[in-house]
């Protein structure tokens, strides 16, 4: 069973940053390409960025290229998202996934998913 635990979530201003972290049980986290999705109240879950097994490629949405970047520490089974120059419409719960194998940007191909973090912006 694979168990993903976010933690880093809070209340920041605008212009501020947070870095998020995802833990993963299990000892086989380089099978799985991870992902960090963001749903905000009274919206669908969308796509924040993600990154491949061994972290080679990475893919962003265009509202966060530049200011988000994901890594991952396969050591710590662990994969992160630093968030630079929030803004309020950044404001959601942010969500981490797993799947085997290929990166993608669709949420119903991911298996596993965290529980979330509460990220709230203010002006």
């Amino acid at each position: 069973q694979v168990q993903l635990v976010e933690s880093g979530g809070g209340l920041v201003q605008a212009g501020d940053s947070l870095r998020l972290s995802c833990a993963r049980s299990g000892r086989t986290f380089t099978s799985y390409s991870m992902g960090w999705f963001r749903q905000a109240p009274g919206k669908e879950r969308e796509f924040v960025a993600a990154i491949s097994r061994y972290g080679s490629s990475t893919g962003y949405a265009d509202s966060v290229k530049g200011r988000f970047t994901i890594s991952r520490d396969n050591a710590k089974n662990s994969v992160y998202l630093q968030m630079n120059s929030l803004q309020t419409e950044d404001t959601a719960v942010y969500y981490c996934a797993a799947r085997p194998n290929v990166m993608t940007r669709e949420p119903a191909t991911y298996d596993y998913w965290g529980q979330g973090t509460q990220v709230t912006v203010s002006v």
